[in-house]
Order: structure tokens, then C-alpha cells, then sequence
């Protein structure tokens, strides 16, 4: 018969498991709930002085440092200069997830015109940006050459994720102007095409500036190759998905069922079997998103994916800004003058500038494009890349690279986010 008694060791099993006390505030939930009110009130605060959709990202950035530096012992994701990883996975999540939508969003490819002021923000503005920050960032912020592509590569691709009061609504809805039409396409398409020059900066600080030893590679395989693949495994991939949910079984859809937990996960193997072969999953799922839209264009399936993508794309990157705002005070311990004119310079100088010349001979009025030339903002997708630089290899300038970046997208969040809804009024009422 087995004793109903406690033995003695037993007994103190169970009393050390016990709570040493009722109220042990565990910094764990502490951190949870930090997170959490600060999300809350990020977004609630600025409706106290407006009705439009709140400029919430600035908010939480301020908010997560000022968490920090008020509450002891506050947990955080580690440093990312020291351990890339976590800020790579949860930055690289975000950025799909947004690329995805961003390409959902575009009702109409045709006519073909309509690219063409994308495809000089890519193929003009876009080389003379990186050109730019390059060239400063050794002249003026002493960088090596590698660490200086490396920052013009990182900082060069507009943000998806933190663009959206500039960029065309959701499916179905239209108002495709050519202003929000532009910006958006140049977001969902950038991120990818950046990629190559993060590439170019790892292998000048691996072989050095001999151009002889790595050129054709880079080009052939990093460019052209990648770039390629990205392209075509996004369009089979929208192919692929659109027939599982709109197609087959017919008379019984999943489109149907109006839940977008399959299409989120084609989103994910289409990232992750184009990254298998070496090709740029960026470019893949924004592909994705623009051959899916294609596929019974009038389904209401394409809001409610859209919706449910862009639910979970706010979510990540509320928590990706906070994150960011704790481990602010420690980037921002490296922080120099120059580093904020180099700022200064590509937000006001570099980037409006470079934008301009892209859109040189076009049809677009002053204005207009001059909205597409300054509101281009910086943000998750420069985290992703510089902690993708970081876990391939260490640089010399690493701890210059995140202060100044880490400026960047705060200055970027607070001017752009404060002055969006104005530029838009202006836009709607001109055009």
C-alpha cells in the first residue's frame, strides 16, 4: 500500500517551490507590462491633438528608452552589436510580412507607364544615395570603405513597414495615386535590391577594394543571379497560391473560409525555399504579393489577407520600435556631432535630392514630387541588414554603424511621422 504521507524530503521539495513572496514582480511580466502600456499609449496619445492615425512609431521608440533608463533592471533583448541574432530574426519576420502586403496593396499593374517613376527611384536615386552615404561616411565619418557601402547599403532602401500613411490603401480601395502608387512600389521592391550592396560591403572588408579578384562574381551571382531567382520564385510562388486558394477543390475553396493563416504560411515558404537557393526572399514575397492581387482580383479574400497580414505586421513592429527604444541609451553612448550631420544630411540632403534627379523629365508636378522625393523613411529594414552584416562579420566600424543608424531611424520616425498627414492633405487636394 502506498503511504498518503509526505516524507521529510519531500516536503521540502514542495515548501522550495513556493514564492519567496506574494508580490515577487518577476521582471519578466514587469517587461511585458511595459511593453504593452507603452504600445497603449504611443498610440492613444497623439489623438488627444488629432484625429488622424496616430505617428505612433516615434512615440514607442522615446517611450522604450525612456522605460529603461526610469525602471531598474528593465529586461531587453540583448546588444545587438554583440548578439545580432534575435534583432536579425524578428526585423527579418517584419520586413517579410510587409513586403508581402506592400505588394497586396497595388490594385493594378497596368498601365506599365505607372512604373516608370518606381523604376527611376530604384535604378537612379536609389545607386546615387548609396554612392552619396558612401562617400560621406569615409570623408566625413571616417568609415572604412567597407563599413561606408555597408551604411549607404543599409541605409539606402526606403521602410515597407513604417511607410504606410504614404502608400496606396488597402485592396480594392483604389486611390492608386501616383505619388502613394510610387512610394509603395519603390518600398516593396528596395529592401531586395539592397542587398546586393550588403554583399558588396562584406566582400571589400573580407578581400579588399581590388575589383579584379571579386567583380564578376558579385555581379553575376549577387546581382543578376539573385535578383533573378527572388523575381521568378515570387511569381511561381503567387502562381502556386493562388490555385490552393482560389481554385482547387473547386466548390470548395479555401479562400473561402476568409482565414489568411495559409496564405501567411506560403508567405513563409516562399521566403524561406528562395533563400534555400540562394535567391533574394525579399524580392520573392513582394513578388508574391503582387502575382497573388492578380488571381481573382475582385475575391474578397485579398482585404481580409491583407487585414490579417498587416495585423500581425503592426504587432512585430510595435515590439521591434520599443525594443529598439531600450537599447537606445546604449547605441546612442557612441554617438558624435558628426554622426548627426551625417544624419541630417541624408534625410534632408542626400535622399530629397537623389529622388529629385530620379524623377528629372517626368510628369509629375513640383510638388508631388518633391513628397516622393523627401518621404522616403528609414527603419526596420535598415535593423535587418546591418544585424545581417553584423552575424557575417565583424567590422571595425560596427559600433560607429549602429549609432548612426540607430539616429537615422529615430530622426526619420519623428519627421517624417509628424508631418506625413500634412504632405498628404496637400497631395490630395492638389491632385
Amino acid at each position: 500500500m502506498v503511504s498518503q504521507s509526505l516524507t521529510e524530503s519531500e516536503t521540502k521539495v514542495v515548501l522550495n517551490v513556493q514564492p519567496e513572496s506574494f508580490f515577487s514582480f518577476d521582471p519578466y511580466h514587469v517587461a511585458l507590462a511595459v511593453v504593452g502600456a507603452i504600445v497603449i499609449l504611443a498610440r492613444w496619445l497623439p489623438r488627444l491633438f488629432s484625429d488622424r492615425e496616430p505617428a505612433s512609431a516615434p512615440l514607442m521608440i522615446l517611450f522604450g528608452a525612456a522605460a529603461v533608463l526610469l525602471i531598474p533592471d528593465l529586461p531587453t533583448l540583448p546588444d545587438p552589436r554583440q548578439t545580432p541574432r534575435p534583432w536579425e530574426l524578428l526585423s527579418e519576420l517584419t520586413v517579410i510580412i510587409a513586403l508581402f502586403g506592400a505588394g497586396m496593396r497595388i490594385d493594378k499593374l497596368k498601365p506599365w507607364r505607372r512604373w516608370r517613376l518606381t523604376m527611376r527611384m530604384l535604378v537612379i536615386a536609389m545607386p546615387l544615395t548609396i554612392l552619396s552615404i558612401t562617400l560621406l561616411g569615409v570623408v566625413m565619418g571616417g568609415l572604412t570603405l567597407a563599413g561606408a557601402i555597408l551604411l549607404g547599403a543599409v541605409l539606402a532602401p526606403t521602410d515597407p513597414v513604417l511607410a504606410a500613411d504614404v502608400q496606396v490603401g488597402p485592396p480594392q480601395e483604389g486611390k492608386e495615386h501616383p505619388v502613394r502608387f510610387t512610394l509603395t512600389t519603390e518600398a516593396g521592391l528596395n529592401d531586395g535590391l539592397a542587398f546586393p550592396f550588403v554583399y558588396l560591403g562584406l566582400i571589400v572588408a573580407a578581400q579588399g577594394m581590388n575589383p579584379g579578384a571579386w567583380a564578376f562574381e558579385w555581379f553575376f551571382v549577387d546581382v543578376l543571379y539573385r535578383i533573378g531567382v527572388g523575381a521568378v520564385m515570387g511569381w511561381a510562388g503567387g502562381k502556386l497560391l493562388g490555385h490552393i486558394l482560389f481554385t482547387f477543390p473547386k466548390g470548395s475553396i479555401l479562400a473561402e473560409t476568409g482565414s489568411g493563416v495559409v496564405a501567411l504560411a506560403g508567405v513563409l515558404l516562399c521566403y524561406g525555399s528562395t533563400e534555400l537557393i540562394e535567391g533574394y526572399g525579399f524580392i520573392a514575397v513582394a513578388v508574391l504579393g503582387l502575382t497573388l492581387r492578380r488571381v481573382e482580383v475582385d475575391h474578397e479574400f485579398h482585404r481580409s489577407l491583407h487585414d490579417f497580414s498587416e495585423s500581425i505586421e503592426h504587432a512585430l513592429t510595435a515590439i521591434l520600435l520599443v525594443v529598439l527604444g531600450t537599447v537606445l541609451p546604449m547605441l546612442f553612448a557612441d554617438l558624435t556631432w558628426i554622426h548627426v550631420v551625417i544624419a541630417l544630411t541624408l534625410i534632408f540632403v542626400i535622399r530629397p535630392l537623389s529622388g529629385w534627379i530620379g524623377l528629372l523629365k517626368t510628369d509629375l508636378k513640383n510638388g508631388d514630387r518633391a513628397v516622393v522625393a523627401i518621404y522616403g523613411v528609414r527603419g526596420i529594414g535598415s535593423i535587418y541588414y546591418l544585424c545581417y552584416a553584423g552575424s557575417h562579420m565583424e567590422f571595425i566600424n560596427e559600433a560607429q554603424l549602429w549609432s548612426l543608424v540607430a539616429l537615422v531611424i529615430l530622426l526619420s520616425t519623428i519627421l517624417h511621422g509628424f508631418t506625413v498627414g500634412w504632405a498628404m492633405d496637400r497631395l490630395t487636394k492638389d491632385g
